[in-house]
């Protein structure tokens, strides 16, 4: 199961966001459309109306009264200090306007290959899967070298394919660690799963495989997901009050922060529960 260890490396990989060190780049390079999420439209590369010009946002401690719910639960990995101090070497879009273009195009790439560090760092803590480290480590190494292309080598770069080859092996990791949910029985295996407003309220879904699950609206309280891979599942206002999530994989803070939870809520330790949260 995962540890305190892997919230040590993900901090020592960069891979928590801090916006201090960065030049607002999701409050720029990315579009978003007047929702329930967002109070208003903005185009990619357009800075929102919230931006400061010290790259903060105004209204940070007022998003969801504001009807800016989207940006409380978006994370970019620590893709946006990575792009701004290492990528562009601590240039930013205001200073330097010719680079902006490529800073925008750059980002979300960024974002996908610490996303998948983010994934592969946790693999790399999880015992029951030592069979495979010697693979996955120098699979880490690659994903972290790619992060520190330049500009046009990123922009060119084949991150599905990358993707994909990461994939084939998180997949191997999630059947050795939820083999260990115990019980002798088979293992749910609810991949891609329509499980929008399900009704799974103590639910045991220890060792089950989520991956890519919408779960938008589930009522989850008191659930039992431990072991449970949650990779990409949709936890979108997902109820996750009382729910254990102890020991469940490849779960991220974006998704915790789209569901709903309280005190209750067991999370992994790597993982921080939203000031949102009752």
């Amino acid at each position: 199961m995962g540890s305190v260890t892997g919230r040590a490396s993900r901090a020592g990989h960069g891979l928590k966001a801090d916006c201090a060190n960065c030049a607002g780049l999701c409050c720029v390079a990315l579009p978003f459309s007047a929702s329930a999420d967002f109070a208003v439209d903005k185009r990619a590369g357009e800075p929102c109306r919230n931006l400061g010009e010290d790259f903060r946002c105004g209204i940070h401690t007022r998003l969801r009264p504001s009807g800016f719910t989207g940006c409380t639960v978006y994370d970019c990995f620590g893709a946006g200090q990575k792009v701004s101090l290492v990528t562009f070497g601590g240039a930013d879009w205001r200073r330097s306007p010719a680079t902006a273009a490529s800073m925008f195009e750059v980002f979300p790439v960024v974002r996908q290959l610490q996303e998948l560090l983010w994934y592969l760092t946790e693999a790399l803590t999880l015992a029951p899967a030592r069979s495979l480290h010697a693979e996955l480590r120098p699979l880490l190494a690659r994903t972290e070298a790619l992060t520190l292309l330049g500009p046009e080598d990123l922009a060119a770069l084949d991150v599905a394919a990358h993707r994909q080859r990461v994939n084939t092996l998180l997949l191997r990791t999630s059947e050795l660690v939820r083999a260990g949910a115990g019980g002798g029985r088979k293992k749910k295996d609810r991949r891609g799963a329509d499980l929008m407003g399900a009704r799974l309220k103590g639910a045991d879904l220890r060792g089950a495989s989520l991956r890519g699950a919408y779960l938008i609206a589930a009522d989850l309280r008191g659930a039992d997901l431990r072991l449970a891979d949650l990779i990409g599942a949709d936890l979108r206002a997902a109820d996750l009050s009382g729910a254990d999530l102890t020991g469940s994989i490849f779960l991220t803070q974006p998704q915790v922060n789209a569901a709903r939870g309280d005190a209750a809520t067991s999370l992994p330790p790597a993982l921080d529960r939203p000031a949102h949260w009752s």
